[in-house]
């Protein structure tokens, strides 16, 4: 059966696309928006650093304060997310597990901490630096 029947513009010779998504180039972030990303970005740290990488990717061109903030914040908890990944893998471990379950939550709650405080800070329209990072996303 033919399409034509449920799209009456078709074969018509119409230059319309037949799917519309969102335009190529996304408008800039308002200054709102930009503050909103770059707190979010922080926040996310307690998730780990997949907000922060995802929010970096998608916003980073559309914001100057969200690409600043989001690759600080991205910088901050990757190598912790690493390690607590790996403390986590290694607290499966009979005999030395516990120690290693403690040392993953001792981290996460550091990286929690440290986020929340910084989201604060981003909120207010003022750019945070961590204190201890690598930055290693230039």
């Amino acid at each position: 059966m033919s399409n034509t029947a449920e799209n009456p513009q078709h074969g018509q010779g119409t230059s319309e696309p037949a799917f519309e998504g969102t335009p190529a180039h996304a408008p800039p972030l308002t200054a709102s928006e930009d503050r909103q990303f770059a707190t979010l970005a922080h926040f996310g740290g307690i998730l780990g650093f997949i907000p922060s990488l995802l929010i970096y990717l998608i916003f980073r061109n559309r914001g100057p304060f969200t690409a600043q903030e989001s690759k600080e914040a991205l910088n901050f908890t990757l190598p912790p997310t690493v390690l607590a990944l790996l403390a986590w893998l290694l607290s499966l471990i009979p005999l030395i597990g516990a120690v290693f379950a403690v040392l993953n939550a001792l981290i996460w709650l550091t990286i929690t901490l440290l986020s929340v405080h910084a989201g604060i800070q981003v909120n207010r329209g003022k750019p945070y630096r961590y204190a201890l990072n690598l930055r290693l996303i230039a």
